[in-house]
């Protein structure tokens, strides 16, 4: 046991004395000692009861014979940062929490761990720690919030951003304004949509890094506390036969990790987590990839906010395990990878079935014979850029507009809401990126208020920043190269017409390579936005948005 380090021989009766401090016994400090990543914190809804599943994880390591000892976690609420500079921080918490986490663990020497995550950015960190670290781990999420219920329609966190638009547009009244404030949501955990929290969640059951329920299991369930106990007895289990992460998230794994993306319409976000947690996992995965599985993989679910539907139903509808078995009539699961259960994949899904056409469409039925998500590429986007178009109403699947350009997040929603945005514009919001914002922020304000004013189905927004998993409409995100370092989207002038095309995974700028080469030869870098701290660092070392925006040691000089 790699805890013996701290534990075992007279050289090390200083440690035993620290552990005696703890108030450890003798017989404790010959277990195995079970490291639990607690992100609980009382500033995220979806964090708020983490201490709950906390003690039921600890309770299930200490009947399996285990040790349990808990640290934290950092987490960002995406819908609090929203809007104003703390989001520029969210995107780079996902490094923090991967870094702390490899920290606290190897200084430590846990045997395995249990990671017990839930909104955002804390997902993919800790999946990309897990997987960095390679003991045996297994996750268990906090689990979805209820639908909230204004005037006898369920509704979610993005209605609350679109009634602000609608509120903007003299559509909605402060009365109204004000019930969805009061009831959009309702109970604890993560916002009730397959916005990004929920997306990653899911995926973490796919990948085998978690067991049934975990991405769908409402958390304020009982059966989210069971879930919680069996994770922390099976972590003894996966420790006994040393099954490690990169026993787990393996190129098949990741293969239905996207598969399932594209099924469940999951958000654009999880086009930089994957890519992140796959280079932590040494598994080779590029968008190119997500394209081609989308081509084959229909989107079976339309949850908010590409429908009415939550993660509620998708749970009674039989969860993730009944998507995965819908997809497995087209061949299109890898059955034999290993997973946290011990088992194969196959062996996991048998016999769950889909309970509910209307919430998981059959394969002979779906909402579209392709993915929810597309990655598009073109001149304005030679690396890459990406769209969720499970949200993306059939008329705006081709659109051809002028550019209205702004250089902010700030200056876009100042127009949005003055009515300086028209009909079939095409806004674009650029140095928003990975090194420009600096950290990538997650625009939901002005997609809602677009969306509320009733022009979400006549504009489209396109950035080098990202957009939040509850935006529906035609966002597109992620424009790589990124303006900061002059990609294309730094060259597009006011008025320039822009053709999208989400069908031909096409999107380009209406000018000609010279005219493209003239511009380029006259643009000149920005002045970093912000010169020290965390977000100076991590603008130095991050890497593109199409390669998942993540770390890299900058190359010497000699």
């Amino acid at each position: 046991m790699k805890s013996e380090q701290m534990t075992k021989g007279i050289e090390r009766t200083p440690h035993r004395s620290l552990l005696n401090a703890l108030g450890m016994s003798k017989e404790e400090m010959k277990r195995p000692k079970i490291g639990i990543v607690s992100s609980f914190n009382e500033v995220v809804p979806g964090h708020v009861h983490l201490d709950k599943i906390v003690d039921a994880v600890k309770m299930g390591v200490a009947m399996a014979g285990g040790v349990p000892m808990v640290f934290p976690a950092i987490a960002v609420c995406d819908g609090l940062a929203m809007g104003h500079p703390g989001m520029k921080y969210s995107l780079v918490t996902r490094e923090l929490i991967a870094d702390s986490t490899e920290a606290m663990v190897i200084a430590h020497a846990f045997d395995a761990l249990v990671m017990v995550p839930n909104c955002d950015k804390n997902v993919p960190g800790l999946l990309m720690a897990a997987a960095r670290l390679n003991i045996p781990t297994i996750f268990v999420s906090g689990g979805p919030m209820l639908a909230g219920r204004v005037r006898g329609k369920r509704t979610s966190l993005s209605s609350v951003f679109e009634a602000v638009g609608e509120h903007a547009a003299g559509t909605m009244s402060q009365e109204e304004l004000d019930a969805y404030e009061a009831s959009a949501c309702p109970t604890c955990g993560s916002c009730s949509g397959m916005f990004t929290a929920n997306s990653m969640n899911c995926l973490t059951e796919v990948l085998g890094m978690g067991l049934r329920g975990n991405g769908t299991i409402p958390a304020v369930y009982s059966s989210r506390i069971q879930l919680a106990k069996m994770a922390g007895m099976q972590i003894m289990s996966l420790l006994e036969a040393d099954i490690r992460p990169k026993h787990i998230m393996t190129p098949d794994a990741f293969h239905n990790a996207l598969t399932v993306d594209m099924a469940l319409g999951c958000s654009t976000n999880t086009m930089l987590h994957l890519p992140a947690i796959a280079h932590e996992a040494g598994v080779p995965l590029d968008l190119e990839m997500a394209n081609d599985i989308s081509e084959v993989t229909p989107n079976l679910c339309h949850l908010g906010p590409a429908g009415d539907a939550f993660m509620e139903d998708l749970e009674e509808a039989g969860g993730v395990y009944a998507v995965m078995n819908e997809l497995d009539k087209l061949g299109l699961i890898r059955k034999n990878a290993l997973t946290c259960t011990q088992k194969t994949v196959g062996e996991n899904i048998a016999g769950y079935t889909n309970l509910d056409p209307d919430i998981i469409r059959p394969v002979e039925h779906p909402f579209s014979k392709t993915g929810g998500i597309a990655v598009l590429k073109g001149n304005l986007a030679p690396e890459a850029c990406v769209v969720k178009a499970a949200a993306v109403a059939p008329e705006m699947m081709k659109h051809s507009g002028p550019a209205r350009v702004f250089d902010s997040e700030e200056e876009a929603s100042a127009a949005i809401t003055g009515g300086k945005i028209q009909a079939g514009d095409v806004v674009v919001i650029r140095y928003e990126g990975p090194k420009g914002g600096p950290g990538m922020r997650e625009m939901l304000s002005p997609t809602a208020v677009i969306a509320g004013m009733g022009l979400g189905s006549k504009v489209a927004l396109i950035t080098d920043g990202r957009f939040s998993g509850a935006t529906r409409g035609a966002s597109i995100g992620h424009v790589s190269p990124e303006a900061a370092v002059g990609g294309p989207i730094a060259l597009v002038e006011e008025g320039d017409t822009i053709d999208i095309n989400i069908q031909q995974k096409s999107i380009q700028l209406r000018i000609s390579d010279e005219e493209m080469a003239r511009r380029r030869e006259a643009w000149t870098p920005r002045e970093p936005k912000i010169t020290s701290g965390v977000l100076a660092r991590y603008a130095h070392m991050v890497t593109s948005g199409s390669k998942g925006a993540v770390l890299q040691i900058p190359k010497t000089t000699e």
